[in-house]
């Protein structure tokens, strides 16, 4: 996959963001990742995902919104192919040379570009995927790490990583789950299968479809929207409702009563 990254907590240049194909961009509290490889239909490597994860150990304290989106007519076509090739991506490790770690780094490994997806789950940030085109693989994933998905209407959802004798292993299996359920995630996964937009929104892995030209204009909306909400509260609700799934009815109730003694403490601590 790529070179031990072992830098992740340091800021990482805007030079060093266009060699790998990305573009970081901040206005305000919303902050902007672009996929930025549109020649190469923005397919991903190992050092995209060491990139993403340095992002996110930087991310400046004032941002509340995170848009992630790809540069041209799709919005990533998954893994970068030249990884399988016996030389791999000039300047990082091919799969053939990574298959050579012993278990132990291996798995470090993997963890370690995983972490380039995990921090968009964050309860401080509502990361949105702004989603047009090929989503194949590990873009599938990426935007599946959002927590909601805006989708053009030529949108091409597919978990590509079966049928190439891998597994999908950048955290998208467990939000897939959520989302569709076991069953349909065993289909969409093992037939490698296209998802269109209209059964994107039908299973809930897009929250909107809208025609591409609408797209940038539809997630500053919803950006705007979020905004609109206090964080403090926000944070606490999106703390909650991530927390929902694992807890019961009596575990889920006493989580809100902790979250709003907090807050109302805070909103009357002046008083």
């Amino acid at each position: 996959m790529g070179a031990n990254d072992s830098s992740a907590t340091e800021t990482i240049s805007t030079a060093e963001l266009n060699e790998i194909g990305l573009r970081f961009e901040v206005d305000g509290e919303i902050a902007t990742i672009v996929l930025d490889r549109p020649d190469k239909r923005n397919a991903q490597t190992s050092a995209t995902w060491s990139a993403l994860a340095r992002i996110g150990d930087n991310l400046p304290e004032q941002v509340r919104v995170v848009v992630v989106r790809g540069e041209g007519p799709s919005f990533s076509a998954g893994l970068d192919l030249s990884m399988f090739k016996p030389e791999g991506v000039p300047g990082q490790d091919s799969l053939a040379a990574v298959a050579t770690l012993d278990d132990t780094a291996f798995d470090q490994r993997i963890a370690e570009f995983q972490s380039g997806f995990t921090w968009l789950r964050r309860p401080e940030i509502v990361s949105i995927a702004a989603v047009q085109g090929h989503a194949i693989g590990a873009g599938f994933q990426l935007a599946l790490a959002c927590d909601l998905r805006i989708v053009a209407d030529d949108v091409r959802f597919c978990m590509k990583e079966p049928a190439l004798g891998l597994v999908p292993d950048l955290t998208g299996t467990k939000p897939l789950v959520d989302l569709v359920g076991v069953s349909r995630a065993i289909e969409i996964c093992l037939t490698a299968r296209i998802v269109g937009a209209v059964e994107a929104v039908q299973l809930g892995l897009a929250e909107m479809a809208v025609p591409a030209g609408e797209l940038a204009q539809a997630v500053h909306d919803l950006a705007t929207a979020l905004l609109a909400t206090d964080r403090a509260a926000a944070t606490a609700t999106k703390r909650l409702l991530q927390g929902a799934p694992a807890r019961t009815l009596a575990e889920q109730s006493a989580a809100e009563r902790v979250e709003q003694v907090a807050r109302i403490r805070a909103l009357f601590a002046s008083s």
